[in-house]
């Protein structure tokens, strides 16, 4: 059996952004000596990347701290790491006495350090690796590439913070202003999981849109993107999450269309559709712009998916106002829409907001909203029905019934242009095919999320 003092347990929670950080930390206590296992009792550190965006979330967190800790032995270090641990700090230790570390978003790269003073201190008080709130991640990366490979795709971190004002978010607090990792630093990332096999590169930060401002970039999400297509041309598929609206132009409209590798799909957050509700939550409130903006993309781009987000029971929310996000959603016939109630966030500009919207209203408002865009999704989805789509093969599956019972067939669980991982749906084809291999199947059934089909040149069994 390994030496468990040469042992880390990483536990991770959140976002594609953080699953970057915590294969950042991975990387660096590896080559430091350590190695991952999975089962905590082997491991002499113990390490929860947490998430503490919204309410559920550092429930979550805490949960996930409190069960190591009611585990934990003597000879075993418990750090929280993450959003959780940055926002709340040495306030956290309050709420898990059992931590012996508290490290923040913006000092990751010191997972190591934390680790030695923890073995060399003589005494049990926690340590903590927390900047104030000046300061910023930086470019300290410590020779670190900034990705997280899962299967055949990679999430590739382009930048870090966020420098947008909404009133509902605590990620500004959380990750300090934008800082946009250098162009140069990203394309060798880019060759490097090319040369690794790596089918799809996802480029993500709190805002892909914002990316080079701090650089003195203009445009800079469209020039990064015309470097990334020259440098890795045979990278089948570049995705983009985590647009802002307003910063969509007419240059990386552009670039997107003229450039297949580039595939047709934006996840563009837009949270609510009323002038007086985007006001308040301090986001961009030119709705039209929205309009005219998916209009000229879809023209450039027939094919494009397009994924968003919106807030429910925002406080002073009306019926008016949801009445005019409801329409939105039906005039838009967006691909994929998903749906949060509002998370009293405090020290957020909207805690502080009169008229908040009770619970039985926001989960009415939910309900409603999903369900007018459930057939939307559901009609998007049936006009691709006798398509043939090329799609990246992520796994397989024992086929159900109707009611649920195996039928001991093999379905292969793959992905279109048109699903990004983890949160948008799966193109199921009958048989089993190579995984992380990309194949040419033709759609021969609907659902609300899922697309059915066989293989290209198969008939339908």
């Amino acid at each position: 059996m390994p030496n468990r003092q040469d042992a880390y347990y990483m536990h991770n929670l959140g976002c594609a952004k953080n699953t970057v950080d915590a294969r950042s930390m991975i990387v660096l206590l590896e080559r430091h000596g350590l190695h991952g296992v999975g089962d905590p009792a082997q491991a002499s550190v113990l390490i929860v990347n947490t998430c503490g965006f919204i309410d559920s979330a550092r429930r979550e967190s805490l949960g996930a701290l409190r069960d190591l800790a009611a585990i934990k032995t003597p000879d075993q270090y418990l750090i929280a790491a993450g959003c959780l641990s940055q926002r709340y700090g040495a306030d956290l230790v309050h709420q898990v006495p059992e931590l012996d570390g508290v490290i923040g978003t913006r000092r990751w790269m010191d997972i190591v350090d934390l680790v030695r003073r923890l073995r060399a201190r003589k005494h049990p008080e926690p340590i903590y690796h927390l900047p104030d709130e000046a300061q910023t991640v930086g470019t300290d990366e410590r020779g670190v590439s900034r990705v997280a490979v899962q299967g055949a795709s990679a999430y590739l971190k382009i930048a870090d913070g966020c420098r947008r004002p909404c009133a509902f978010c605590a990620i500004p607090a959380i990750k300090g202003t934008a800082i946009s990792r250098p162009p140069d630093r990203i394309v060798h990332e880019a060759r490097l999981l090319r040369d690794q096999g790596v089918q799809e590169v996802i480029l993500i930060a709190q805002d892909t849109t914002d990316y080079g401002h701090d650089l003195g970039i203009k445009d800079g999400l469209a020039a990064l993107l015309e470097q990334l297509v020259a440098a890795v041309p045979d990278m089948p598929w570049i995705r983009i999450m985590y647009a802002y609206p307003g910063y969509v132009t007419e240059r990386l409209i552009d670039v997107m269309a003229s450039h297949e590798q580039i595939v047709p799909y934006l996840d563009i957050p837009l949270q609510h559709a009323h002038r007086d509700a985007l006001l308040r939550m301090r986001r961009p409130a030119n709705v039209e712009w929205v309009r005219d903006t998916i209009a000229a993309m879809r023209t450039a781009m027939p094919d494009l998916a397009i994924r968003t987000t919106f807030i429910v029971g925002y406080p002073g929310e009306t019926d008016e106002e949801f009445e005019t996000l409801m329409q939105f959603v039906e005039d838009m016939q967006f691909d994929r829409v998903g749906c949060f109630t509002y998370s009293y966030e405090p020290g957020t500009p909207s805690a502080d907001l009169p008229d908040q919207v009770g619970e039985a209203v926001m989960l009415h408002r939910h309900h409603v909203l999903m369900s007018t865009q459930q057939p939307i999704s559901l009609a998007r989805n049936q006009a691709f029905v006798g398509r043939t789509l090329d799609v990246l093969v992520e796994g397989h599956a024992e086929a159900v019934d109707g009611d649920d019972r195996p039928t001991g067939e093999i379905i292969s669980l793959a992905r279109s242009y048109r699903d990004a991982p983890e949160i948008d749906g799966y193109v199921l084809v009958e048989g089993e095919l190579p995984t992380g291999a990309f194949v040419p199947v033709r759609i021969t059934g609907a659902m609300v999320y899922d697309l059915l089909a066989v293989p290209d040149g198969q008939r339908s069994g």
